[in-house]
């Protein structure tokens, strides 16, 4: 197949918790189907779970490498796996949140690659109505990108492409009337050595994905700096382990405060000890034990994040395309910070909240869209892809090296 494309505020959607409460691992167990005879954990299980709520889409690549798609929740990848249905699961799926009513302020149902558009909070806000204050109880996720089925417009055995059309009103109380199109498609060994310019040696299983995502704006009158605009963000829920580090290379930060590059204190400045820097990347505890969100910068940011979980042996890297011209939107839940200061791209670690509540744990990583100037009947399209890598630990250090350019055993030893 010839290679189908070339080749992150988090939402303050975790404070609603409060409706998630941390009896995580026997509750998600017993809402998923307790006859399925596959263990939890493996991508069987989720498969079977999700089965029972949707009529989902499985893209296969090989005997083994697998991809889960769901048009019903929101156009998202929910999981993949190296292994076919008794191998490990990547994605982080939320068993809870199917059952039960809708959520008043975002229905968190998991996934590893969702699509979300925002600003979330800032002057051209979509989650805010115009002239609410920008706290909790006012925060709503537009119903087309948390819960609105969207629509498959093509299928194949490895792909699969949908669509939704919205209309959304910005805090500026500017309507917007866009279209979404998304498209997925699960990679072969070629295509994954094509796009990341790596070799697959033996001893490394492999499953990726690529996703292409274009926002158009169907409505009459451009987005301009006055009106306001979308902008496309796409986030990606894995699994976490005790011993997960997240890793985020940048660029031309010699000599440059670090402030000046990475925002960091999203929900608070992020402790010392969970977080370690220098010239060209830094590493991100993704324990899911202590709450935090970082950013990186347009001018600043690679087209490359990463993670190492040590126990389970996978290499987990997302690539997109950052543009260091570009304006891109602030998110944050003000309206005091100039609207085109935001991130390229961004990290999470969940974590308890102060009444001990908590939605995971889970960790993130996450890429922004530049902001969408456009014209009617104009697109933006914002590309990224997914890949897992496990197996042989001298094998997927090559590959962090040359992607990430950090080794596994930098990663490894950053918090020791």
């Amino acid at each position: 197949m010839k290679l189908f494309f070339k080749t992150l505020i988090i939402g303050q959607f975790m404070m609603f918790a409060s409706s998630c409460n941390n009896s995580t691992d026997k509750t998600q167990t017993a809402e998923a189907n307790d006859s399925s005879k596959y263990a939890q954990g493996t991508f069987g299980y989720d498969l079977n779970f999700l089965q029972q709520h949707d009529s989902v889409i499985v893209l296969k690549s090989g005997d083994n490498a697998q991809v889960i798609v769901s048009p019903k929740y929101q156009a998202k990848v929910f999981t993949s796996t190296v292994d076919g249905e008794n191998g490990f699961s990547f994605g982080w799926v939320n068993y809870k949140a199917f059952s039960g009513p809708e959520d008043a302020h975002m229905n968190a149902y998991g996934g590893e690659n969702r699509l979300w558009l925002g600003p979330e909070g800032g002057r051209f806000s979509l989650f805010f109505n115009p002239g609410d204050s920008m706290v909790f109880d006012h925060w709503k996720t537009p119903a087309a990108f948390d819960t609105e089925v969207w629509k498959v417009t093509a299928q194949t055995d490895n792909s699969v492409t949908m669509q939704k059309d919205m209309q959304l009103t910005n805090y500026h109380n500017t309507p917007l009337q866009l279209s979404v199109t998304r498209a997925v498609a699960i990679l072969n060994n070629d295509e994954i050595q094509s796009g990341t310019g790596i070799t697959l040696e033996t001893g490394v299983k492999a499953v990726a994905y690529e996703t292409i995502n274009t926002l158009t704006n169907t409505g009459k009158d451009a987005w301009t700096e006055a009106t306001g605009m979308p902008c496309i963000w796409i986030l990606d829920m894995m699994k976490n382990t005790p011993s997960t580090v997240i890793v985020v290379p940048y660029k031309n930060a010699k000599g440059v405060k670090f402030e000046d590059v990475a925002t960091t204190n999203y929900f608070g400045e992020i402790p010392a000890d969970r977080l370690k820097h220098d010239d060209d990347k830094l590493f991100f505890k993704a324990d899911g034990k202590s709450r935090g969100k970082l950013g990186i910068k347009p001018k600043y940011a690679k087209p490359a994040i990463g993670s190492y979980d040590p126990e389970n042996k996978v290499l987990t890297i997302a690539m997109f395309e950052p543009d260091a011209s570009a304006k891109y939107l602030n998110q944050e839940w003000n309206t005091i910070k100039p609207p085109f200061s935001g991130d390229a791209v961004n990290a999470y670690n969940d974590g308890p909240l102060a009444d001990g509540s908590q939605m995971g744990p889970f960790y993130e990583i996450e890429s922004v869209s530049p902001a969408a100037f456009l014209q009617p009947d104009q697109s933006l399209v914002h590309k990224q892809s997914v890949y897992h890598f496990t197996g042989d630990e001298k094998a997927l250090d090559a590959i962090s090296q040359k992607v990430l350019g950090v080794s596994l055993n930098e990663i490894q030893t950053a918090f020791k």
